[in-house]
């Protein structure tokens, strides 16, 4: 698999309290207007795959169609199942670390709350990105072999 698994960027983008993320609102201020330059800056003419849950902005016709044209291997839905948050390294690794320090405080603003998610995003390392995306694999496997079901493994 390689480490070519988009995990960081300079900054967390943050939609909005009360705003619909819709297939729109989700190409442009997301798709286009930051991981577009970001993939360009990082990669270049590289091969690399673009793997995203299955939200409705996601998945929607419009968006797949504009991620087939812009990145060079979008996965679809045949490749990567929806609701599959414990084989997703982005929901079961890299969110668990976010929350566990910004629930660390409590938060009286929303402010503070994105200060502190912006701040536990910039402190991972390269080393625990590059050791999330190594025991990808090793996840996938314990998933195959509980058939789809229920497996526990530890990072």
């Amino acid at each position: 698999m390689g480490r070519h698994l988009l995990l960081r960027e300079d900054s967390l983008v943050f939609i909005d309290q009360g705003v619909k993320i819709n297939a729109r609102l989700y190409q442009e201020q997301v798709l286009k207007s930051v991981l577009v330059p970001w993939a360009l800056t990082h990669y270049g003419k590289k091969h690399w795959s673009l793997q995203q849950d299955w939200a409705p902005a996601h998945k929607a016709k419009t968006t797949m169609a504009l991620c087939q044209r812009l990145f060079p291997d979008p996965w679809s839905m045949d490749i990567w199942p929806s609701s599959s948050p414990d084989l997703n390294p982005m929901d079961f690794s890299v969110w668990s670390i976010l929350e566990s320090k910004a629930c660390a405080t409590r938060h009286t603003t929303v402010e503070s709350l994105k200060r502190t998610l912006q701040e536990a995003w910039d402190e991972i390392t390269v080393e625990q990105v590059a050791a999330i995306v190594d025991h990808f694999p090793k996840r996938l496997k314990a998933c195959i072999s509980a058939k789809g079901g229920h497996f526990e493994l530890e990072l």
